[in-house]
C-alpha cells in the first residue's frame, strides 16, 4: 500500500488561517471585507451595517421600497451627489418621472451629469442598465425595471461585476418575497417620519433590527433630489451606446 504524507495540523490551521484572512474570503457569520470598493452612503448609521462601508461599486444593490417615492432617492442621494461633484456621469435608465432639476442641483448633484434613458418595456430597460454598466462610463447606474426575473436581474449583477459605478434597481414591495442575485438588498419603509432599513441581503451576518434614519429637518427637504411629473423627452433606450461613447 502507497504511503499517504499527512499534514501536520499546526501546517493545517496556519493555512486555514491564511485562507480565512484573503481579502476576497468572508465568513457568513461577519460582514465581508472582501476588498470591497464602496461610496459612503452619507448616513453614518447604515454605513456601518455595510460591508465596505458604503454602497459597493462592482455589484448590484436593490432598493425594495413600501411605495414609490418613500424615500428612495434621499437614501441614494449623497452617494450621488458625491459621485457628480468628482466629475463622475449618472444613469438614469426608465425613471417613473424625470428628474426636477433645481432640486438635484440644490443637493449637489449636477443635472448636467445625468444621462435619462426613457424606455417602454421592460426589456428595454433592463438591456439599458446592461449597456450603461459594460460601458463603464458612468460613476452610478439607477434603473427602474416594473419587472425582472432572476435571469435579468443576474445579467445585472454581471455587468456590475465588470465595472466600477455603483448599481441600484429600484423593485416594488412585492420583489422582497422573491429570490435575487444582487448581494445587497435594501427595503426601505417609513418609520415615525423617518426610514427604516431592512437589510434583506448583504455579504455578511443577518441584520438584528432595521437601520432607522431620523426625518429630513425642514429646512433641508426642499434640497433633497426629487422627482416630478413632467413629461419632456428624454433620450430613448436604443440611444444609450451612442450617449456613452461621448460620455
Amino acid at each position: 500500500m502507497d504511503s499517504v504524507a499527512l499534514a501536520h495540523p499546526a501546517v493545517v490551521t496556519d493555512g486555514l488561517a491564511a485562507v480565512l484572512d484573503r481579502p476576497d474570503v468572508w465568513r457568513g457569520d461577519a460582514l465581508s471585507r472582501a476588498g470591497v470598493r464602496a461610496v459612503a452612503s452619507g448616513f453614518r448609521a447604515l454605513d456601518t451595517e455595510l460591508p465596505g462601508g458604503g454602497w459597493p461599486a462592482g455589484a448590484l444593490t436593490e432598493i425594495i421600497a413600501a411605495h414609490e417615492g418613500i424615500g428612495e432617492l434621499r437614501l441614494v442621494g449623497p452617494a450621488l451627489a458625491a459621485l457628480a461633484q468628482a466629475g463622475e456621469r449618472l444613469a438614469w435608465i426608465a425613471p417613473p418621472h424625470l428628474p426636477y432639476a433645481p432640486a438635484l442641483a440644490a443637493a449637489g448633484i449636477d443635472p448636467a451629469k445625468l444621462i435619462i434613458v426613457s424606455a417602454d418595456r421592460d426589456k428595454d430597460a433592463l438591456w439599458a442598465a446592461e449597456q450603461a454598466l459594460r460601458a463603464n462610463a458612468c460613476g452610478a447606474v439607477l434603473a427602474w425595471p416594473p419587472r425582472a426575473r432572476y435571469a435579468e436581474l443576474r445579467r445585472l449583477q454581471i455587468a456590475a461585476e465588470g465595472g466600477r459605478a455603483l448599481a441600484f434597481v429600484f423593485r416594488p414591495r412585492e420583489a422582497a418575497r422573491e429570490s435575487s442575485p444582487a448581494p445587497l438588498r435594501v427595503a426601505v419603509e417609513t418609520d415615525r417620519g423617518g426610514l427604516a432599513l431592512s437589510l434583506l441581503k448583504r455579504r455578511g451576518g443577518p441584520l438584528a433590527s432595521p437601520v432607522l434614519l431620523p426625518p429630513m429637518p425642514p429646512s433641508a427637504r426642499h434640497r433633497q433630489p426629487h422627482v416630478d411629473r413632467r413629461t419632456l423627452p428624454a433620450p430613448a433606450a436604443r440611444d444609450l451606446p451612442a450617449r456613452l461613447a461621448h460620455a
